[in-house]
């Protein structure tokens, strides 16, 4: 014998069909962490941690990139194997002996599997094996189906076979994808959900103020009340949160409507009428507008709230739609534009900048609701924060979307803040440790990495370039270049910029040229669809130029 192999068969009653039991956050997975193999010439009830049989090496069919095979040769719980990824279909594990073991001088074999505890398997075999690992992974149910002529096949076993060959074809993988992707969509959008809903003690509980803030010596009792300075609350409003409710949108308070118009001119402009949004308090800054400000606080209530209102009649107003060119007398005077000089011109924000790439080059799924989604991230990241095991929101393994979910509008993306995503970071996306009522905005040589080498953009340069292809087969390399820039700063670009653009694109033309192999490998970046039709050397030179293209300042500025 020359090693021992273990199959694991996914189950309907595991988990969704799955191969193990792991959490959400696992989808159905296990951890394999150790092992071991004992042998002798009479059957015993304890297993010999001892023997002399030594697994020198271990493959497996597929293994997750931070759970190779070879972590079952550590001894330690905290390293495993682990088939992540993929555990809708059956795979295996091989553990090859050092040395050859002869059945006739130990008939006798005891083998141990230790399990990750919260991730353990449900079906799977233990074979003893002669030979070498020949890679075959399927199950003997479907092997004796395949031995019989195909004229002695009943339909049950046609269509077992035909199920079987659905799940492994890799033809077919990205179509499987979907569908998976589909039905959980279903389920998130029509499937019954918990929803936690507060209510009120029938007699609330007393609350007094604590004396140096110790809680075992109240003092005064205190009860539920406004701000009188602010507004004098009505005699008919309850004393809960109902009541606080309805003092703050009471239409004579003077604060909510024009935080809420200050917050909406902010998000416009980049800056509020009080700079300090977080503070309209006697520490905040003075409007620079105070009686616009006031005008459009009445407007905003007697409108009944309406947000989509007031929105529309900002943008529509001559103020927003000037020139957002910073130039003339008011740069040097007012750089900051607190006096409206000019339109808005600022950065977007750190998810406005990844779907306006996602939609320009046609990959964005703009469905709305349901679960987060983790698009692309580097690998090992939660490793380095996280602690091993534990519940799921610590878990150490950062499993991908696949399929459209990996193309959600950003606000969906899973933030787990102890390792927020990197490519938020770095457009200064807060870290929601702190409520944040105005971002902070910087300009770094990372941004520009993140741009250029980030396979959410990379890919959508890709994808973009092949969308230019598709549509103007039989253009000109100006032509093309000309959509590209309008589609992605909304203006044609002048003669010097043309002139640029025609460059980078002859110079990334020479390079892929040189290596076809290197252009594929460019194109290979992202799981989106590739049209194989496409010239590779002509998709990926137009594709670097697009990436330029999501990379200048008007790509990421409003203004």
């Amino acid at each position: 014998l020359t090693g021992i192999r273990v199959q694991f068969i996914p189950h309907k009653s595991v988990r969704d069909g799955a191969l193990g039991y792991g959490v959400e956050e696992q989808k159905g997975a296990f951890g394999m962490s150790a092992v071991s193999v004992s042998s002798g010439i009479v059957p015993v009830a304890d297993f010999d941690l001892n023997s002399e049989i030594v697994i020198a090496d271990a493959t497996a069919s597929y293994s997750h990139p931070d759970y190779p095979p070879t972590n079952v040769l550590d001894p330690r719980w905290p390293t495993a194997w682990s088939p992540l990824g993929k555990t809708r279909e059956p795979q295996h594990f091989t553990a090859v002996f050092e040395k050859p073991v002869l059945p006739e001088a130990a008939p006798y074999f005891s083998v141990m599997l230790n399990f990750q505890q919260i991730a353990n398997p449900g079906y799977f075999k233990v074979w003893a094996m002669s030979g070498n690992d020949d890679g075959t992974n399927t199950p003997d149910s479907i092997q004796r189906i395949l031995k019989l002529p195909a004229a002695d096949r009943s339909a049950e076993q046609a269509r077992e076979i035909g199920a079987f060959h659905a799940l492994i074809d890799p033809r077919l993988q990205s179509l499987n994808t979907e569908i998976a992707n589909l039905e959980r969509r279903l389920i998130e959008m029509t499937g019954r959900h918990s929803t936690q809903v507060m209510d009120t003690a029938k007699e609330p509980r007393k609350t007094h103020i604590l004396e140096r803030g110790s809680y075992d010596m109240p003092g005064e009792e205190v009860t539920p009340g406004v701000l009188d300075f602010l507004l004098p609350p009505n005699d008919g409003l309850p004393e809960d949160r109902l009541g606080l409710a309805q003092w703050l949108t009471d239409p004579k308070h003077p604060l909510t409507a024009r935080v809420a118009v200050n917050r909406v001119w902010q998000m416009l402009f980049g800056a509020g009428f009080v700079a300090t949004s977080a503070d309209f308090g006697s520490q905040g800054e003075w409007p620079s507008h105070p009686e616009l400000l006031d005008y459009m606080a009445v407007e905003f209530v007697e409108s009944g709230w309406q947000v989509k209102a007031l929105v529309k009649r900002i943008v529509l107003s001559s103020t927003y739609r000037q020139s957002s060119k910073v130039e003339g007398p008011g740069a040097v005077r007012d750089p900051e534009n607190r006096l409206l000089w000019r339109g808005p011109r600022f950065r977007l924000q750190a998810e406005f900048i990844r779907d306006a790439a996602l939609r320009t080059s046609g990959l964005l799924n703009d469905w709305i609701g349901g679960a987060s989604v983790k698009p692309y991230q580097p690998r090992g990241i939660w490793r380095e924060i996280s602690h091993y095991g534990s519940v799921r929101d610590l878990t150490q393994v950062f499993i991908q979307d696949q399929g459209s979910r990996l193309y959600r509008r950003s606000m969906y993306t899973l933030w787990k803040r102890t390792s927020p995503p990197p490519t938020m970071m770095a457009f200064d996306a807060p870290n929601r440790e702190l409520c944040v009522m105005r971002r902070e905005t910087t300009n770094t040589p990372l941004q520009a990495l993140t741009l250029l080498n980030d396979p959410q953009f990379v890919e959508a340069g890709r994808a973009f370039a092949q969308i230019i292809l598709r549509v103007m087969p039989d253009a000109g390399d100006a032509d093309r270049l000309r959509y590209a820039f309008e589609s992605v700063t909304s203006r044609d670009p002048n003669q010097e910029e043309l002139d640029e653009l025609l460059n980078a694109l002859s110079e990334q033309r020479a390079y892929f040229g040189k290596d076809v192999g290197r252009a594929q490998a460019y194109l290979s970046v992202g799981e989106s669809a590739q049209d194989g039709s496409l010239d590779p050397v002509e998709q990926a030179a137009l594709a670097a130029v697009a990436n330029l293209i999501f990379n200048l300042s008007e790509a990421i500025t409003k203004g």
